[in-house]
């Protein structure tokens, strides 16, 4: 426990700093350790963790689940209080914190840190894992690339869900990853993005893809991410080679020679929850090299076309 030899007037001025809203990523810290959560019947959870050396208590509430996708419109988010409640309450909150951590018996999420069930039947959850890695199967080069993101989510009822399928595209050349994502039966998309395909409102959720045994090395290495589009939310990627030094990927100084494809034996996808609902996984079975005299190929490549086109996205056609 954190010693508290300050001033009452330097308490009050930390409270005010640290208290506000947080981003739609749900991001919290990161590097976080020995993450536990508490949660109470006013709607509020208590997120208490180490962190270089010292014990952090942050205090959240105010939002749940998601809303639909509406331009012009903001999607919930949270209310952080990195005080521990000092900024809401005026007083060391966290101290006197009346919750508990009811037995979590919701659905399988990925990277779990710490789950609860709240009295009211909503579930509450902390995740951890590495957002930041760099694109393109590099090894990070750096702590920022390397660190693990602390997110938290509030929900009730069902979760996002990755709906995918593998194909062949450009006459069996390249593999094709796709999908879309959906919150209770609806697409997930957001308004705009940068030129480097980053959302830039609260609705756009990125979704990134790991690859598993590939050129890059063995095990699990990121990809790439991209966005669900507007207004299907269908995605598609195509494993294809790629050039480091366009399209705004990070890359370890002198390392500019072309990467990929990064094609593996099997593939891994985490999508940002909507709004503040959990970040959700799913794995995908890799392809083999594609072959036109094999008609199970042939079959395959025409289903997976004929899905692609029954999702309306115009922005899925390349390669059909």
């Amino acid at each position: 426990m954190r010693r508290f030899a300050v001033t009452a007037a330097v308490v009050v001025l930390a409270g005010l700093a640290l208290a506000g809203g947080a981003s739609a990523s749900q991001l919290i810290d990161r590097n976080a350790s020995g993450v536990q959560i508490a949660v109470n019947a006013k709607g509020e959870m208590l997120l208490t963790y180490h962190k270089a050396g010292a014990v952090k208590h942050v205090l959240v509430w105010g939002a749940v689940n998601a809303l639909p996708p509406a331009e012009g419109t903001h999607q919930v988010k949270f209310r952080v209080d990195y005080a521990g409640g000092w900024g809401k309450y005026r007083t060391l909150y966290w101290k006197t914190f009346r919750g508990s951590c009811g037995a979590y018996d919701g659905p399988a999420l990925p990277n779990v840190v710490a789950a609860c069930k709240a009295p009211d039947g909503s579930y509450w959850a902390a995740q951890s894992w590495p957002q930041p890695l760099p694109d393109l199967g590099y090894t990070p080069w750096n702590d920022a690339r390397r660190a693990d993101w602390l997110e938290v989510s509030h929900w009730t009822g069902p979760v996002a869900q990755l709906e995918t399928g593998m194909t062949w595209v450009y006459n069996g050349r390249f593999q094709d990853l796709f999908g879309r994502y959906t919150y209770r039966g609806q697409p997930v998309y957001g308004f705009g993005t940068t030129r480097y395909g980053a959302p830039t409102d609260g609705f756009g959720a990125l979704i990134y893809l790991d690859t598993y045994n590939s050129v890059y090395g063995p095990g699990w290495r990121r990809e790439n991410s991209f966005v669900s589009h507007n207004p299907t939310g269908a995605f598609c990627y195509g494993f294809y080679p790629f050039d480091p030094t366009k399209g705004g990927y990070a890359h370890p100084p002198g390392q500019t020679a072309t990467r990929g494809p990064g094609t593996g034996e099997k593939y891994r996808l985490f999508a940002e929850g909507p709004g503040v609902t959990p970040d959700v996984a799913v794995i995908v079975p890799g392809l083999h090299t594609f072959d036109p005299r094999n008609a199970q190929d042939v079959a395959l490549e025409q289903q997976g076309s004929a899905t692609l086109q029954s999702y309306g996205d115009k922005s899925c056609r390349a390669g059909l």
